[in-house]
């Protein structure tokens, strides 16, 4: 059982009180952004204050992130995130397109997660009391040990997907603070959160998604997937921070 405690506190989670920031000292996580149509994915955002961003007319960024939680105040364990890149109604636009174009590339536009499988209760609970986030327990198998790393969702003992990607990189990610936003109580919540990286690889090519016949999988084919991503990154020494959620 879950209850809320103080936000210098943190939140009682299972009987054990998990503070604020919420640390995540090592994670591994594989994930690809892919252009989608943006009629679809603004049905998928039930936030009236926020709006999907478009890249090109017409077309809206979608992220699926695969990710081993290795040493964390949550606990070890699989998420797989699913998130529409949005801004809320009231911000600055900045030049069309190209402002957006130089935002993502520079890490600064934020996400709604509107589904984020996990495979343990104690996650599960904290994520939905502490921030909001849709967690649903379901399984998952991510395997990162070779040349690949490729995560098999499956929900209700119905295949959603499979996804696979080249493993490996030298690259670092310098800390950097970005926003993700949830509903609580029937209000938009922003969450910030700040993350770093070691052992960075970009690609394109050699990216494989492959959808099942759970109905998330449809939702995904209606978003215009599977298909060849923007950008797949591979981060194999994740580090994170997370803030109490605050209502917009």
């Amino acid at each position: 059982m879950a209850t809320a405690a103080t936000e210098r506190e943190g939140a009682v989670i299972q009987g054990r009180v998990v503070p604020y920031p919420v640390v995540v000292r090592e994670a591994a996580s594989a994930s690809a952004t892919y252009l989608v149509d943006a009629a679809a994915a603004r049905a998928l955002l039930p936030c009236p204050d926020l709006d999907v961003v478009e890249l090109l007319p017409g077309r809206a960024l979608f992220s699926l992130a695969c990710i081993d939680y290795i040493d964390n105040d949550l606990g070890d364990y699989n998420e797989v995130s699913f998130a529409l890149f949005v801004r809320e109604r009231n911000a600055p636009r900045g030049i069309p397109w190209l402002g957006t174009a130089i935002d993502f590339l520079r890490g600064r536009v934020s996400t709604y997660i509107f589904w984020l499988p996990v495979d343990q209760a104690f996650t599960r609970e904290a994520g939905e009391t502490m921030w909001g986030f849709p967690k649903t327990i379901e399984e998952i198998a991510f395997d990162h040990a070779g040349e690949r790393a490729t995560c098999r969702l499956v929900s209700g003992g119905r295949h959603v997907l499979t996804f696979s990607m080249p493993r490996g990189g030298a690259r670092e990610l310098p800390a950097n603070e970005m926003t993700t936003y949830t509903r609580m109580d029937g209000r938009t919540c922003a969450t910030r959160f700040v993350s770093s990286s070691r052992g960075v690889g970009f690609s394109r090519s050699g990216v494989d998604l492959v959808l099942g016949d759970h109905p998330m999988a449809a939702t995904l084919r209606g978003l215009g997937l599977p298909k060849a991503p923007l950008m797949a990154v591979w981060m194999e020494h994740m580090q994170a921070t997370f803030d109490p959620a605050r209502p917009l």
